[in-house]
């Protein structure tokens, strides 16, 4: 599966960035054979609709779950409506996170709310 974490800079140690729709970069992983590749975000400097522009870069390119710190409800919409699964963390490297996110320590989204998280889910164990 391909997983994609919003990051700040194109390395696999970059830091999670507090935007999904407008982080500099997706860090994308073949969780199975963890090759990975950093691409610049497209949406990132978009006047409106990042969040669903940024879900769409992210379908085009395979992705099968995603890994940010919030998610706006037009962006939790777009990625269920793609079947992207989706995964929330507070903070941490892209390293790390692919890590939690194998060992399953990363909370499942399963629900739009302000901060893009249901109930305090989605902190980082």
């Amino acid at each position: 599966m391909k997983l994609a974490i919003s990051t700040a800079s194109p390395q696999l140690s970059a830091p999670l960035d507090a935007r999904f729709g407008r982080c500099m970069y997706f860090i994308i992983i073949e969780t199975t054979t963890r090759d990975w590749d950093a691409l610049p975000n497209p949406a990132a400097s978009a006047g409106g609709g990042a969040g669903t522009q940024a879900v769409q870069f992210l379908t085009n390119q395979g992705v099968g779950a995603v890994v940010g710190p919030h998610f706006g409800p037009n962006a939790f919409t777009a990625l269920e409506a793609a079947g992207i699964q989706i995964y929330s963390a507070d903070n941490g490297q892209a390293d790390e996170l692919l890590e939690d996110f194998i060992a399953g320590r990363l909370e499942k989204v399963t629900q739009a709310g302000e901060s893009g998280r249901h109930g305090g889910q989605g902190r980082r164990r």
